[in-house]
């Protein structure tokens, strides 16, 4: 971590409302709060379904990009933080997101809000601005769209992203067998230029790379932290 950045811990309360026809009580969820000294923007990053906020992909991210005036915001969905490996359902995921969005914006409402998140964690952010979008938010950053189950070519997934209604960079690797560029592609292309993709050569859905293509994985992350704070210079000032 670099000097000068401020880590919080943060306690989320998710209002459920009347979810699945009943009255549901709200739930409890932690996050870690990055910001550094100079933050110009804040990107709720969420994880993905198989680990939580402090998984080291998500810790690497978090610090990379909070040298580059990214202030973060990362969550647990609550069946992380209940030690379950079943997510939850997408209600209550979209809900989640909803609380922690409102809950950057809440702590730091000087700066551009962006939101998205690795694979699963973009998704739900993007599910969850097209149904209502998000107050205040300015973007989304996909680290590893999950288009389709790996070895199930689909676009189904992909369908409620016309409506989403504010900018979207999506970060993918070549070798990504969740999204297969040759249906990636056409999804994002017309809606273009709101929408950008931006392809890693030799990536994995984890974004790792082979020993022979010369890279190593720091390289590779700090390339897509770059990426993220290019994107939020162009369409959050």
């Amino acid at each position: 971590m670099t000097d000068g950045t401020d880590v919080q811990r943060v306690e989320l309360t998710i209002e459920l409302g009347e979810l699945a026809g009943a009255r549901s009580a709200p739930r409890e969820v932690s996050g870690i709060l990055l910001r550094p000294d100079g933050a110009r923007w804040i990107y709720v990053l969420a994880h993905g379904a198989g680990a939580g906020m402090r998984h080291a992909f998500l810790e690497k991210m978090a610090a990379l990009l909070a040298e580059r005036d990214v202030a973060t915001l990362r969550y647990q969905f609550p069946y992380v933080e209940a030690g379950r490996k079943m997510p939850d359902k997408r209600e209550l995921l979209e809900h989640t997101v909803r609380a922690a969005v409102a809950e950057a914006a809440r702590r730091a409402p000087d700066l551009p809000l962006l939101a998205g998140g690795k694979s699963m964690g973009g998704r739900m952010t993007s599910q969850a601005q097209a149904a209502e979008p998000l107050p205040g938010l300015r973007a989304i950053v996909f680290i590893g769209f999950p288009l389709h189950p790996p070895g199930k070519p689909s676009t189904a997934r992909a369908e409620h992203l016309p409506a989403v209604g504010v900018p979207m960079l999506f970060l993918q690797g070549t070798r990504d067998e969740l999204a297969s560029l040759s249906l990636l592609e056409p999804v994002v292309r017309p809606l273009a230029p709101a929408a950008e993709l931006v392809i890693i050569d030799g990536a994995d859905h984890s974004f790792g790379v082979r020993a022979s293509s010369g890279r190593r994985a720091a390289d590779v992350l700090a390339g897509l932290a770059d990426e993220v704070a290019g994107f939020a210079s162009r369409v959050a000032g």
